[in-house]
C-alpha cells in the first residue's frame, strides 16, 4: 500500500497533467472555433447576437399580453395563473369572463 506522501505526490502529478490537458484541449477547441468562424465568415458580434430562431431559457418571467380588462379600474389579466380578485368578484356577481375579454 502507498504511503500518504506517495499518494500526495501522485495527486500533485495528476493535477499538473489535468491542467496541461485542459490547456491543450482548450487551445484545440479555440482553433476549431476560429476555423469555423473563418469558413463561415462569422465575427464575434455574430456569436453574441440573439437569434430569433433559438429560444433560450424556459420563458419564465416573460410578459404576456393581457386578455382581460376591468373597464372600471383598468386592471388587466393575461389569462395565466390565478384569477385576480377583481375578476373573481365580478364572476361571483353573475358576470361572464367574456365580458372582460379584450
Amino acid at each position: 500500500m502507498a504511503t500518504l506522501q506517495e499518494l500526495v505526490a501522485q495527486k500533485e502529478q495528476l493535477e499538473r497533467e489535468i491542467e496541461t490537458t485542459r490547456k491543450s484541449e482548450r487551445e484545440g477547441a479555440l482553433n476549431q472555433v476560429r476555423t469555423l468562424m473563418r469558413e463561415y465568415g462569422l465575427s464575434v458580434s455574430d456569436l453574441t447576437q440573439k437569434s430569433p430562431a433559438v429560444k433560450t431559457g424556459s420563458g419564465k418571467g416573460t410578459k404576456v399580453a393581457p386578455k382581460y380588462r376591468d373597464a372600471r379600474t383598468g386592471d388587466t389579466w393575461s389569462g395565466r395563473g390565478l384569477q385576480p380578485k377583481w375578476l373573481k368578484a365580478a364572476l361571483t356577481t353573475g358576470q361572464k369572463i367574456e365580458d372582460f375579454a379584450l
